[in-house]
């Protein structure tokens, strides 16, 4: 908005004095000035101090000069000046207010047209059937859906794939185990634990009994021979795991347009087999078939020396087959740190095989989850963290809150827990590891606690909601951009709430462009505080939002419904809950 006029006006002027700027890398430059006093954008002049061969402060100098006529003409901008290095601007606030809470005064802010045309496919989540929802897989959920809603927010076609675990020698040891010890009663009752119990069980009798393991590849065999049996097995085993996912997906607001698992490619890997011997780059490695993709990478193997497939064949296969189904702008795999070499030699093959494409496929890498235990401190699956949290918070209502009914309290402590778990997880740097801790996770939840969580969040959503019913309950409807007087929004909090929320737009290009959903998190968490620094301001005679000036009142008002539906925007975006009330 106002920058990018801004940075257009620079970028026209700099090249009046002789260097080529784009009006892009100006934009990127700008920034509000460290002390307020100087004005609302700066811009640093070091940018323009190579191609203009003169130093910054001269530059800043010539470009006031420059900029006078531009200035005057502008209906946003008051004035400009030079500050040793820099140039800053001061805008017209009313002006200023006007161009941002206009578009944020709409449900639909954020909505852009950058993907218009174009489909981005997300591998994402890829849980192991007959077993339960790891913690592990969380990483992958949470990133996976947050960057599917981030490209729909932007515009694009997205389509998203769960590529099941749901294929391998396991499935033969899981036939087995429950050929011997199954129980239907069991299975009835909780299937993934049954299922995951006899496992476990199987794995343990192998260290006493090794003759199980070839009892375990016989019956893989006879799944893969297409046996009546183990075909029965194999897929109630994954019908009762996928309901049992889509189950946990539902409670996270998760879905997903396909379940292409591994299974659903073994018929394409012996025609890509071939197709990479028939373009000569298949060479025989220790009786293995592999492709050499550089001296930097190990080979990538295709096929191991007894003829069985690896992920990289079904890799392999399930990108010729997602391009032809979907034609997709760009493929991310949403997969931990630890496989970027796997995907790297994927995708150079792909591109020895000629497809185009090749380039169009992207690893977002993440690191690990760190120290994950229940209150009985053993190892815990997702559904148990869920569940914890949500037990954690319902004991905090039942004290804090005795005047929610059982009801209210089930469903906030639901949007709390939730909320607190993925947040935890998005506000930091995908590629980072991190320690889990419930402490840090619900910080903020008792009154007198600080914390950058989900909690904070939700409840500055809960405060502007409220702060929406007051001036409803006084004046009546919300007020529309067209009856407001912005020039009333000129207080440094209010102004500071503006300038937050002009960088919305960009900021979700960012995001989209680092694949890195900690942007908006960090974002969030920023016009939260602001909003929180304009609401309990000191000086609550002056700053109440809802008060007896009828038209002060109107423009904050809308000033507080142009953040709530930024910051609505936002926790969708990373699938946080935000109920009206907590």
């Amino acid at each position: 908005m106002m920058n990018a006029e801004i940075a257009s006006l620079l970028s026209n002027a700099a090249t009046n004095l002789g260097a080529e700027v784009p009006s892009a890398t100006v934009f990127d430059a700008l920034s509000a000035p460290k002390n307020r006093d100087h004005g609302d954008v700066a811009f640093p002049c070091f940018v323009l101090a190579k191609p203009l061969r003169k130093a910054p402060p001269a530059i800043a100098a010539a470009l006031v000069e420059a900029l006078q006529g531009p200035v005057a003409a502008s209906p946003s901008i008051a004035s400009v000046e030079a500050l040793g290095p820099y140039l800053n601007f001061r805008l017209d606030h009313g002006a200023r207010a006007a161009a941002v809470l206009t578009p944020a005064a709409s449900p639909e802010v954020g909505q852009q047209t950058i993907g218009a045309g174009k489909t981005i496919g997300i591998d994402y989540s890829s849980p192991n059937i007959a077993k339960p929802f790891g913690i592990g897989h969380l990483r992958s959920t949470a990133i996976g859906h947050a960057l599917a809603n981030l490209f729909e927010t932007l515009g694009y076609r997205v389509v998203g794939v769960n590529h099941l675990g749901d294929w391998g020698t396991q499935f033969g040891k899981l036939m087995a185990a429950f050929e011997a010890r199954g129980d239907r009663d069991a299975l009835d009752a909780d299937p993934i634990q049954h299922l995951y119990d006899l496992y476990v069980w199987f794995h343990a009798e192998m260290k006493e009994r090794p003759e199980l393991e070839e009892l375990g590849r016989a019956w893989f065999r006879k799944l893969e021979a297409g046996d009546a049996q183990a075909q029965a097995y194999w897929t109630e085993f994954r019908a009762l795991s996928l309901r049992e996912f889509e189950r946990i997906y539902a409670r996270l607001g998760v879905s997903f347009d396909h379940y292409w698992g591994e299974a659903f490619y073994e018929p394409m890997l012996e025609p890509l087999v071939d197709d990479v011997r028939a373009a000569g780059l298949l060479t025989t490695s220790e009786g293995a078939e592999v492709v050499h993709v550089g001296d930097d990478v190990p080979p990538c193997l295709i096929r191991k020396s007894d003829g069985a497939t690896l992920y990289a064949t079904r890799d392999l296969a399930a990108a010729r087959y997602r391009y032809e189904q979907l034609e997709f702008d760009q493929f991310l795999y949403v997969v931990g740190a630890p496989q970027s070499v796997h995907f790297d030699q994927v995708f150079r093959v792909l591109g020895k095989l000629g497809y185009p494409w090749a380039d169009r496929l992207h690893h977002v890498p993440f690191g690990h989850i760190h120290g994950i235990s229940t209150r009985q401190g053993t190892l815990v699956f997702l559904e148990q963290i869920l569940d914890e949290g949500k037990q954690r918070v319902l004991e905090f209502l039942a004290s804090e809150k005795p005047d929610y009914d059982a009801e209210q309290r089930e469903t906030i402590a639901e949007a709390v827990a939730i909320g607190a778990v993925v947040f935890y997880d998005l506000s930091r740097n995908r590629i980072k590891d991190y320690d889990f801790s419930w402490d840090l996770m619900l910080k903020g939840l008792k009154k007198g606690e600080k914390g950058n969580t989900g909690i904070k969040l939700q409840y500055a959503y809960a405060r502007l909601c409220s702060v929406e019913d007051q001036y409803r309950e006084r004046y009546g409807e919300l007020p529309a951009p067209a009856d407001v007087d912005f020039g009333l929004l000129g207080e440094p909090e209010a102004q500071a709430l503006v300038a937050i929320l002009e960088r919305f737009d960009a900021t979700l290009q960012q995001a989209a462009q680092q694949y890195e959903p900690a942007v908006v998190s960090r974002y969030a968490l920023e016009l939260a505080d602001a909003f929180n620094s304009f609401y309990s301001h000191e000086d609550k005679a002056h700053y109440r939002i809802v008060s007896d000036d009828p038209t002060r009142s109107a423009a904050r008002a809308l000033l507080v419904v142009g953040v709530k539906h930024v910051l609505s925007a936002s926790l969708r975006i990373l699938g946080v809950p935000h109920p009206e009330r907590i």
